[in-house]
């Protein structure tokens, strides 16, 4: 049986490389999406033959149906999509200016509704797919001094559930990953920087620690995987109960 074809946008560094990973390890060929070709290139050497990457910049709305198009065309078919390419910004409310907010509208939201519209084009006639969204604790509740990235994470989830909607009688599955904390080295950086911000994650994280990247790759392939056969429109924190604690 062909190998199953995987798209992974930010897949080359971060959760993106975690979910790559686990992604290759269950026989899924992964296409690796990002803007940095040395951490792309690093990833294919750790990955091996299961998986090969693309340059290129989400924001390049007006090139994703030909990069879709391509990827299709070479191997002739693409079963799973993980939306997981996104960029923050943290910065005072009444500082964000229109194109600071624009700018993660745009990376967050506007390009995983334009690879997804492109890539149920394919899935479509195949009446199989799956697309797993990556959302984040910014949509549970609220977090100060990210509103465009609240934002954009909040719009995911609302359209994980319409396209679920729309799409599932035709045999795609929609579904959503919030991560909590996960320790990455961009989380390290942001939260040692700000230790009342770090004190009132763990306060109000019930399993008292931060998650790995490994908990929400494991997350993301449960989803896609015929052990969620009967799985849609979710939204499934993986966050040792930061979105329930008090």
């Amino acid at each position: 049986m062909d190998k199953p074809i995987a798209i992974v946008t930010g897949g080359g560094a971060g959760l993106g490389l975690a979910i790559s990973r686990k992604l290759v390890s269950m026989g899924i060929h992964v296409i690796m999406i990002g803007r940095n070709a040395t951490k792309l290139e690093e990833a294919k050497n750790a990955l091996g033959d299961l998986s090969s990457y693309i340059v290129f910049d989400l924001q390049n709305l007006k090139a994703i149906p030909s990069l879709i198009n391509d990827i299709h065309s070479a191997f002739g078919k693409i079963d799973i999509l993980v939306n997981n390419a996104g960029i923050n910004m943290k910065k005072p409310f009444t500082e964000v200016s229109d194109e600071d907010f624009e700018e993660v509208i745009k990376t967050n939201l506007t390009s995983v509704f334009a690879v997804s519209r492109e890539v149920v084009k394919k899935m479509l006639p195949e009446k199989a797919g799956c697309i797993i969204n990556i959302s984040s604790m910014a949509a549970q509740y609220g977090i100060p001094k990210v509103i465009a990235y609240s934002a954009a994470k909040t719009g995911i989830e609302g359209m994980t559930r319409a396209m679920a909607t729309e799409l599932s009688p035709s045999g795609i599955r929609i579904n959503c990953v919030a991560p909590g904390f996960i320790k990455t080295d961009m989380s390290a950086r942001a939260l040692d920087a700000d230790p009342e911000r770090k004190n009132k994650v763990f306060s109000r994280t019930p399993m008292g620690k931060m998650g790995d990247p490994d908990d929400v790759a494991e997350a993301v392939y449960f989803l896609c995987s015929q052990g969620a056969k009967y799985i849609t429109g979710v939204v499934m924190p993986v966050d040792g109960g930061n979105s329930i604690g008090f």
